[in-house]
């Protein structure tokens, strides 16, 4: 397993949502790195290769969309799970094409997220 592969960052700029996934993905056995914005997301000199972002849509510096194109254009293709209060037609239709392994709808439900996880991360080999 590749250094970073059993890592997921969180970002999100609600603290409670952050507390929530933190717990939940350690209970998974998963390493946890937050991020309160998607800026402080791309100012990371040591993203972790293999890990897995779950990425909320709505931030108040940068949307989600955003932040997964601006990760593509520095060359970052981690496989993402884009989260939304709302996830619409169009969203679904856009996540894919930016490389988006899952765009899911708040409130989540912990094994959904969990299991995106997993098959994300074994996507990569």
């Amino acid at each position: 397993m590749s250094p970073g592969a059993n890592t997921v960052l969180v970002v999100d700029d609600d603290a409670a949502v952050r507390a929530s996934l933190t717990f939940a993905f350690e209970v998974e056995g998963f390493q946890v790195n937050l991020y309160n914005r998607g800026k402080a997301l791309l100012a990371d000199p040591n993203l972790a290769e293999g890990a897995c972002p779950v990425v909320d849509y709505r931030m108040p510096d940068i949307d989600g969309i955003d932040l997964i194109e601006r990760l593509r254009g520095q060359n970052v293709t981690l496989p993402t799970i884009l989260i939304h209060g709302r996830v619409t037609k169009q969203l679904r239709m856009l996540a894919p094409k930016l490389g988006v392994a899952a765009a899911l709808e708040k409130p989540l439900f912990d094994s959904v997220l969990v299991e995106s996880i997993h098959t994300a991360l074994a996507s990569r080999g």
